[in-house]
């Protein structure tokens, strides 16, 4: 099964939040590979000072990962 990660990037074209977030992802040489879990993320951008909605926006995609 693929992590997080892998699932957003294949995202990548959508004209979308999640397709922003993973544009996002994409260009940020440190978004985390590792441990594959929401709070990862959520740290990561935090460090990054991102916005409540970006912040909802990764939050959205996960539930839609998590869905699969």
């Amino acid at each position: 099964m693929d992590g997080f990660t892998a699932w957003l990037l294949r995202h990548v074209t959508d004209q979308d939040a999640p397709g922003e977030l993973a544009r996002r992802a994409a260009a940020d040489p440190d978004w985390p590979e590792q441990p594959d879990r929401l709070e990862t993320f959520t740290e990561h951008m935090k460090s990054g000072r991102a916005t409540q909605a970006a912040l909802q926006d990764l939050t959205d995609a996960w539930v839609r990962y998590a869905s699969r």
